[in-house]
């Protein structure tokens, strides 16, 4: 506010900007009904805007395309409203004076406008809505990249802060600058952590890229140009003018998250789709994204928190789905610190509790995350949000599932069908293999079929239940091959379907090594059963020394690979691929990573002779990808260098050491020494003698890694899995179920490889 004459005076919106803010106050503290009453309460832009997020947000997060018609009208009367601002002059009478053009407010809520616009369009699940979904996205992306050259005409600042103020610990003070040296980013020193916190807004990074001319430019309002002027300049002894108030925080933060937003959700597109918006003229910078977003999230402005939320999923997101995080600790932190930050502010909001636990799932603490989800959906709380407590519960049923909580876990999913609408047939199809007996999972079963054509986008199945589909005809086919009634396709099932459909959702990466050891105690028994011999006939390479032992070979592979009989419990290809699937992740998540390499090669080995799991040999080259990384890093951790045998390794955590897996019969001993001789082509696995009594003396321990030794490590790494990720992609084509999925985490892990060689100096 301004001064003068005795009185105050203020941004002639900032009164109304305020009332909005309290509005949305109470829809992140889960009291929908209070937000929607006190929105109600206005008929301008802000409560209109209002409005419609709330009908957005009850529509998006419960997937109800009915409730989308009350955000649309909401949402076209606010855009309607800031055009109509936009047009209309500046008042001559205005004392209060901005370093913002005046009206700009209104650009940038006339921007959020569209872009929520556009996506109620695409939820409404047409062809006709998906057009008016692009066309309203290329006019928004196009004012936000306006909008920022006009704000950040000099760049955004370079070092950003999103520890709350109110912390004492200093392990979260971290700041956010994809543009530091890499060696600032992976070992800041104390003083450079207090340097970078206090760094002044003159420090830069490079502005935002010229963006070309899209497919659908001609179409875009000029209006918009024309009314972005360049900010006002501060002077010296400029009268009327103080630091931002709420108008200018909305403008800082409104255009930072638009900008910042749109980037990022292209950057992380398969790149088929990359190819198709960027003819369309959409650009992206994932960097300068996330520094724009947690610019945003800084500012007190409804668009903070909504910056805050995007940056919270998208960490969640890459820790979940990228199998290797190049600076997992950093991750962990920043997540936390937004979600210190916004915590404080709405403690009873769901979405806040629902990314506490999943910050405490990905750092390993899966039981706390229970409890937190549980006290979040307790029945007593003050105020309710069923749409965002169906998150809750959709993150506490995978959760519950990835400790093994069958009973649990199915119930927690037909919870979720009894909140929204949404794809009750998968609900139902992991539900299935988890409720225990044959008779119940056979109910559930058989309405999966109905309850997936009651529900379809554009007239078709959604790709999970494309893939659902599929297995309910396999296990028909194997029932009948069997000699069993097809009725009850449930004796068929030897693999848990639950399990098998968490491999999309990497369930079991980030488990206890106790919850991976009974995951492979079930899958080990099952016949035909797994010997050296049975492995050798695959002639894959199994060494773990040398990570580009497998680089070369290719899908479709001519060996002569066994039929097992119809007597055993997994009698085709399609299975036997995706147990020793599942066998190479859990193995892995041991870290007992030679064991893992075997299953990975085995599952990858059957590629050309799988007839309905066609996606396996395409994720099993994800996830040898991944081992080879994990790999590396553990060796990197490790105080010694690895050697014949390999170096000791530590936990997930870094603290303890990994047991090796048990299995029957001492089976994984052999297992885990297995080796093929890789100097000789045709060479046949041999079982190291073993020493009858362990040695009499200690070997002396080898010296550390050198730097030299431990780029060329990471070199090697890196490469590998790089060339290893080509493969995948190139399994990946659209035919092949749930390809989307695999294309999406082989962006998010390639973006980790270039981090972690940046980070590492090395150049591959």
């Amino acid at each position: 506010m301004t001064e003068t004459n005795g009185a105050l005076h203020e941004h002639p919106n900032a009164e109304l900007l305020k009332s909005a803010t309290r509005g949305f106050d109470f829809l992140f503290s889960n009291d929908i009904d209070s937000a929607r009453q006190h929105f109600e309460q206005h008929d301008d832009p802000f409560h209109l805007m209002g409005l419609g997020v709330c009908a957005f947000l009850e529509a998006a997060l419960g997937m109800e395309s009915g409730l989308m018609t009350e955000a649309s009208r909401c949402l076209a009367l606010s855009e309607a409203g800031t055009r109509k601002q936009m047009r209309a002059a500046k008042p001559k009478d205005i004392l209060h004076h901005s370093r913002f053009h005046y009206g700009l407010e209104w650009e940038i809520l006339n921007a959020d406008a569209i872009v929520l616009l556009g996506l109620t369009h695409a939820l409404g699940e047409s062809y006709m809505g998906y057009l008016q979904c692009m066309y309203s996205l290329n006019s928004a992306h196009s004012k936000f990249t306006k909008l920022y050259k006009t704000v950040f005409p000099n760049g955004l600042p370079q070092n950003v802060d999103l520890a709350p103020p109110e912390t004492d610990s200093p392990s979260f003070h971290i700041p956010i600058s994809p543009s530091l040296p890499t060696n600032l980013v992976h070992k800041p020193s104390k003083d450079s952590i207090s340097s970078a916190s206090t760094g002044n807004s003159a420090s830069t990074v490079a502005p935002a890229p010229a963006a070309k001319g899209g497919f659908f430019s001609r179409w875009v309002s000029s209006s918009a140009a024309a009314s972005s002027t360049p900010a006002l300049p501060l002077k010296p002894g400029t009268s009327n003018i103080l630091p931002d108030g709420p108008v200018e925080d909305l403008i800082v933060a409104g255009t930072a998250f638009g900008f910042g937003l749109f980037n990022l959700v292209f950057s992380l597109l398969p790149k088929k789709i990359q190819g198709l918006v960027g003819f369309l003229g959409f650009k992206h910078d994932r960097k300068l994204a996330l520094q724009a977003l947690s610019l945003s999230a800084t500012k007190q402005d409804v668009h903070g928190v909504f910056a805050g939320l995007v940056l919270m999923t998208y960490h969640g997101v890459v820790l979940l789905m990228s199998g290797f995080q190049a600076n997992e600790d950093k991750i962990l932190a920043e997540y936390k610190a937004i979600v210190d930050r916004i915590e404080t502010r709405y403690p009873d909001g769901a979405l806040w509790i629902l990314n506490r636990a999943k910050i405490m799932r990905m750092a390993y603490d899966a039981e706390g995350a229970i409890k937190v989800l549980q006290e979040g959906l307790k029945p007593d709380r003050p105020h309710a949000f069923g749409q965002a407590d169906t998150l809750l519960l959709f993150e506490l049923a995978w959760t519950l599932l990835s400790q093994k909580r069958y009973k649990e876990a199915g119930e927690t999913f037909l919870k979720i069908t009894e909140l929204n609408s949404w794809s009750h047939g998968t609900y139902y199809f992991i539900a299935a293999g988890e409720l225990g007996s044959d008779f119940d999972a056979q109910k559930l079963l058989d309405v999966v079929p109905d309850l997936i054509d009651k529900k379809k986008i554009g007239g078709k199945d959604l790709p999970t239940e494309v893939f659902i589909k599929k297995k309910l005809a396999f296990w028909k086919e194997k029932q009948v091959r069997k000699g069993g009634d097809e009725s009850k396709f449930v004796e068929a099932i030897s693999i848990n379907p639950a399990e098998e459909i968490g491999i999309f959702w990497n369930n079991h990466a980030r488990i206890t090594p106790a919850i991976a050891q009974a995951h492979i105690d079930h899958l080990l028994p099952l016949t035909p059963a797994i010997t050296p011999e049975s492995l050798s006939a695959l002639r894959v390479p199994l060494s773990a020394k040398s990570f580009s032992s497998t680089r070369s070979s290719k899908a479709g592979s001519k060996l002569s690979l066994p039929l097992p009989s119809a007597e055993d419990d997994l009698d085709t290809h399609d299975e036997l691929a995706i147990r020793a699937l599942l066998l190479g992740i859990n193995y892995r998540t041991l870290g007992n990573f030679e064991t893992s390499r075997m299953f990975l090669n085995e599952a990858y080995g059957y590629q050309n002779t799988i007839k309905i799991s066609t996606w396996v040999g395409g994720v099993a080259m994800f996830e040898l990808a991944v081992l080879d990384l994990k790999e590396a890093e553990a060796r990197d951790r490790s105080p010694t260098k690895p050697s014949g045998k390999e170096a000791p390794l530590s936990d997930s955590n870094g603290s303890a050491n990994v047991p090796v897996a048990r299995a029957p019969n001492g089976l994984s001993k052999k297992l885990s020494k297995l080796t093929l001789d890789l100097d000789k082509p045709s060479s046949t696995p041999t079982a190291p003698a073993q020493e009858a009594n362990p040695p009499t003396h200690r070997e002396p321990e080898p010296a550390p890694l050198s730097e030299a030794e431990r780029k060329s490590l990471w070199a090697e790494a890196l490469k590998s899995a790089s060339a290893r990720l080509e493969t995948a992609l190139s399994l990946a084509t659209s035919s092949v179920d749930l390809s989307s999925r695999l294309d999406s985490r082989i962006t998010m892990l390639r973006d980790e490889i270039a981090l972690k060689r940046d980070i590492v100096g090395v150049s591959v």
